[in-house]
């Protein structure tokens, strides 16, 4: 089978490779999929690039240990090992396999029947692999992190990318009236998806606009958390999902002392990946509350270009992984 393989780290055009490698056979508790979809994660550029370096506590510290990248996908059983008990071969499928081994960007992979449920039914393979990792983190910034309430005004930094998509949609669902704030050319994508408000970040400063949030979620950080103290409410909370790494370390560091002198706090979301939470969102996107948004689709044989767009940040939505030959 074909799958993009790396064996050392480093930028996706230097150390990822199309390469011919064995086809799995599933183990006790594992199923085989047929892959017919996965999309381009933050996670994954991470994990290549081990940026930061703590990326290479979970993947190996000299080298990588799992060498197929990818955590979304979608795709039918194709067999099934012992004591599988709830899927069957034939069986259309989604999941995040970032707990699973990874091992998405192939045309097989196999994967532990708790990592997966079936793929909704309104959902295509493509839109279905968009889902899994960006929207669970979505839904914990809000819920977890961010404790978000009906009626709260909630502001959505990078309002436009994977998990922001994902954000303003789940933040509606829960009854918040929802800011977001992107570029200009990604302002009708963001309307179109619920927000009540859009504010182009090229054209007005946030944190200048004199408006107050119960709860912002920060999905490209790349100023520090402490300017936003002043657009947060008395008892708000800011939430740090995605951006630049020494953003990530000042929010870990310092946030928690701003928070316990502000009466606001300031904390950072390491999202955890279950089924449950995977669950919730299944049922959102059966009702339509939610829809994935696809920016492009790359065939795998161009998984290092998707990878690059994806880098270059001009991203509307999620970028998808197909196994055909088409774009």
């Amino acid at each position: 089978m074909k799958a993009m393989v790396y064996t050392q780290y480093g930028s996706p055009a230097d150390v990822l490779r199309l390469k011919e490698v064995d086809k799995p056979s599933p183990q006790a508790g594992e199923v085989l999929i047929k892959v017919q979809a996965s999309s381009i994660n933050s996670a994954e550029l991470h994990l290549i690039k081990a940026d930061p370096f703590l990326a290479r506590m979970s993947t190996g510290l000299r080298k990588p240990t799992r060498i197929i990248p990818g955590a979304d996908i979608a795709g039918r059983v194709e067999a099934v090992g012992s004591d599988v008990k709830q899927f069957k071969p034939g069986d259309e499928v989604f999941g995040d396999l970032s707990r699973s081994g990874w091992g998405a960007f192939a045309e097989y992979v196999c994967a532990n029947e708790n990592a997966l449920l079936l793929k909704p039914t309104n959902m295509t393979f493509e839109q279905a692999a968009a889902v899994p990792l960006a929207a669970v983190t979505a839904l914990q910034s809000l819920r977890d992190k961010g404790q978000i309430k009906p009626g709260q005004k909630v502001l959505i930094n990078g309002a436009s990318g994977g998990v922001g998509m994902f954000a303003v949609q789940i933040a509606r669902s829960f009854g918040a009236e929802v800011t977001g704030v992107c570029s200009t050319n990604k302002m009708d994508m963001v309307r179109s998806i619920g927000a009540d408000h859009v504010i182009d970040y090229t054209q007005e400063d946030v944190v200048r606009s004199g408006q107050h949030y119960d709860l912002i979620v920060d999905a490209a950080a790349y100023r520090s958390f402490s300017v936003y103290k002043r657009i947060l409410s008395p008892t708000g909370i800011y939430v740090f999902v995605g951006g630049s790494t020494p953003d990530l370390f000042r929010t870990m560091i310092l946030g928690p002392l701003m928070s316990k002198s502000a009466g606001q706090k300031f904390v950072t979301l390491m999202a955890a990946p279950n089924l449950k939470d995977l669950c919730l969102v299944k049922e959102l996107l059966e009702s339509s509350e939610v829809t994935p948004v696809i920016d492009k689709c790359y065939p795998l044989t161009e998984t290092v270009a998707a990878l690059q767009y994806v880098e270059e940040r001009h991203v509307q939505g999620k970028v998808v992984i197909t196994m055909s030959d088409g774009n």
